[in-house]
């Protein structure tokens, strides 16, 4: 099996397990049906990942990996810019991410015992500190810790909401938390939902990092991000 084969196929059964995780949930799903449906045999499947864990794990890494360089891009720039920065780079990576994450949700007991779970700790931790700031006191810190958990839950609970009407109700509830100024969608002169004219230097970031990762189309990252293609394909070009 040459190198792209053996690619192709690791997409192959990660896309499959996704499907069948997200239905079925990860503890009801056997190794031996995802072969199946792909028409493989079981030592196909071990042969790409040894074991079961190690297709969770893949699944949910490129999660990890965007919110590790969200925090690391954000945690270098000045206090009040780092903080809407988090706040907006955690919805958009959650967005991105919302079919992993609600297999996540499915499955807490299970990912509650393993690494995943501690390092989305920790990244929430770090979030909520970049947030609160330098300076922040007890009360900081507490709104802090409801922004992040703003930025993330609705993603899950409300699966039938399109990305971006979510997107703009999810920002306009952490503005308001945090008395920031108003979110663009809740203005007193709102333009058309969802597709505003520009994008944050953030959603530029985003944009960017999913095309790179190759996983997400134009179409998706627009709809993720709120914006129009064109907009889309405007920032890309600018690479």
């Amino acid at each position: 099996m040459d190198d792209e084969e053996s690619g192709d196929t690791r997409g192959r059964i990660l896309r499959a397990a996704l499907d069948l995780f997200s239905a079925r949930g990860y503890q009801r799903t056997p190794l031996r049906e995802i072969a199946e449906r792909l028409g493989l045999t079981k030592a196909a499947i071990l042969y790409h990942f040894p074991a079961k864990e190690d297709l969770l794990a893949a699944l949910v890494e490129p999660l990890m990996t965007d919110l590790e360089e969200l925090l690391n891009t954000a945690g270098e720039l000045p206090p009040e810019r780092g903080r809407w920065a988090v706040i907006e780079g955690f919805v958009d990576t959650m967005l991105a991410h919302r079919r992993p994450l609600g297999m996540l949700f499915q499955d807490m007991a299970l990912v509650a015992r393993g690494p995943t779970y501690q390092r989305l700790v920790q990244f929430a931790l770090r979030a909520n500190e970049i947030i609160a700031g330098p300076a922040g006191d007890r009360r900081d810190r507490i709104r802090a810790s409801q922004a992040i958990a703003m930025c993330s839950d609705p993603v899950v609970f409300f699966l039938d909401v399109p990305s971006a009407v979510l997107r703009a109700d999810m920002l306009d509830g952490v503005h308001r938390l945090l008395d920031g100024p108003p979110a663009p969608e809740a203005s007193a002169a709102p333009r058309r939902p969802g597709r505003p004219r520009a994008m944050s230097s953030t959603q530029i970031a985003t944009a960017r990092r999913m095309h790179t990762a190759g996983r997400h189309s134009v179409e998706e990252i627009a709809a993720v991000l709120g914006v129009s293609r064109a907009t889309v394909y405007r920032h890309l070009g600018d690479e």
